[in-house]
């Protein structure tokens, strides 16, 4: 197309400075256009026969003849041909067709103005065809680029596509490596052909979420691992007191008195046996899963809260029992799985819960007793006499969370703490002191980022002690006998 172009232009450019002299073969097409004559046939012209030769001397006697008596001929004349502007007439050889150096001997024979006026219609022509080719141009240009952006789009569909399979495959082998990596780990499980989470994981996702809200807790909060009261296990420490003694471990202190130098015993280098203290604890976790916890994520956040709260309780007193509870219209005792996978339910009975942790509390042997209670909302249901549960009586319900907050009053020791998830109903926050009154508890009003900052804030005021191990009777420097550590881990909540 560029050629074709190229050709035309310098075909305008002789057509414009062509001034009739001589014969250009390259302007032939425009010539004959410009004359409208036939084509023109490259062959010799063909030869004419005898008998059409005498048929047209004979129609030319005819002619003759009747031109002499006054008449005009019957043969039909032509008729002329549509924008015509120069009668060549005279250049037709017989009939036939002129041959390119005949249509030049012709032109030459013409006068100046219709050499003008040819010389106008071949620039006109060549510049028609100029812009004819032009328009072929684009439009071949356009149909390329169309056709290339369709080869672009599905060059960029099949990448995609074969970029989603191969991530696709990729994703296949890392999940099905790493679902088969936590199965022999014993972190995932397959239940009803599909995977699920295990106790395991679960244990190691809330101490995770412990570690997590322990960066964001102040420097005057210690989370200690140690409390107060007997457990039978034993550290070994420096001596403290003199009474110590008799618990001194030989052969750790004689280490110590050698790496510093000193051949003797004494009060920097004497290693002792210390038995660690740790209060009998009871702690109930109670958990609002009613529809409304559904909303803002807030039931997310109080089961990660609730699993860092028991993490730490666990990793402050071994043998502490704690309990999980989650309420709706009724309420269920959990382990720690079942309570990451519970799900919201419907109304809230806030009676029955307290209810359910009085049963828990009143028989408990425990030195220490504490009731954590995670709610969004004010009752709205409760539990009458004959064990229906009955929905939508607020003032009813409200009574009978009240009833239960005064039998759950009657455990001692008793500390109780109810975080309240911030709400535009202030009715809420008047319930939920009425009942943290009646308990002698403390009421925090938070939102969900901060739940687990609040829980585990309240549950460090508890105390610490260490009490040294009585003397043995002899007197001696033996050391004590160490107790084996418990390695027992009980998965049941209520250790």
């Amino acid at each position: 197309m560029d050629a074709e172009m190229r050709a035309l232009e310098a075909r305008l450019r002789r057509a414009r400075s062509w001034d009739g002299a001589g014969f250009d073969s390259d302007l032939l097409d425009g010539v004959r256009e410009a004359l409208l004559l036939p084509e023109i046939a490259e062959a010799p012209a063909r030869k004419v026969g005898l008998l059409a030769r005498l048929k047209a001397a004979l129609a030319r006697f005819i002619d003759w003849l009747l031109g002499l008596f006054g008449r005009k001929s019957r043969r039909p004349v032509p008729a002329p041909v549509k924008g015509r502007q120069i009668t060549l007439a005279a250049l037709a050889m017989d009939g036939r067709a002129m041959a390119p150096s005949d249509l030049g001997e012709a032109i030459a024979r013409l006068a100046p103005e219709d050499q003008s006026t040819l010389r106008s219609g071949v620039e006109k022509t060549v510049q028609r065809r100029e812009a004819e080719l032009r328009e072929e141009a684009e439009a071949k240009r356009r149909a390329a680029e169309r056709e290339r952006a369709q080869l672009e789009a599905e060059r960029d569909e099949a990448k995609r596509r074969g970029e989603a399979a191969a991530d696709k495959e990729v994703r296949s082998q890392v999940h099905d490596q790493l679902t088969q990596e936590l199965k022999d780990r014993g972190l995932v499980t397959e239940r009803n052909g599909e995977i699920a989470v295990t106790y395991t994981l679960i244990e190691r996702f809330a101490r995770l979420l412990l570690e997590e809200e322990r960066r964001s807790l102040p420097g005057s909060v210690q989370m200690s691992r140690r409390g107060g009261g007997a457990t039978g296990i034993y550290e070994k420490s420096r001596l403290r007191q003199p009474e110590e003694v008799a618990h001194l471990d030989i052969v750790s202190s004689v280490i110590a008195s050698r790496l510093v130098g000193s051949k003797h015993l004494d009060e920097s280098t004497s290693i002792v046996f210390r038995e660690v203290m740790s209060e009998r604890v009871h702690v109930v976790l109670a958990l609002d899963k009613s529809g409304s916890m559904d909303e803002a994520g807030k039931l997310t956040a109080a089961k990660k809260a609730l699993l860092a709260l028991y993490t730490a309780v666990r990793q402050r007193y071994r043998d502490a029992t704690v309990d999980v509870l989650a309420f709706d219209n009724d309420v269920r005792a959990l382990d720690l799985l079942e309570l990451w996978e519970c799900r919201p339910g419907s109304f809230t009975n806030t009676g029955e819960a307290l209810h359910a942790a009085h049963l828990l509390l009143r028989s408990s042997r425990a030195t220490r007793k504490e009731v954590f209670l995670v709610t969004d909302g004010l009752p709205e249901s409760f539990t009458d006499r004959d064990g229906q549960v009955r929905s939508g009586l607020v003032e009813e319900a409200l009574d009978s969370a009240l009833l239960r907050a005064h039998e759950l009053a009657t455990v001692t020791p008793l500390a109780f703490t109810m975080i309240l998830l911030k709400s535009e109903h202030p009715e809420y926050e008047v319930a939920a002191r009425q009942i943290t009154r009646v308990l002698g508890g403390e009421l925090i009003v938070t939102d969900p980022s901060h739940l687990g900052f609040e829980l585990l804030v309240r549950w460090a005021g508890g105390r610490e002690t260490a009490r040294a191990p009585e003397p043995s009777p002899s007197g001696s420097l033996a050391p004590a006998p160490v107790p084996r550590k418990k390695s027992r881990r009980d998965r049941r909540m209520g250790g």
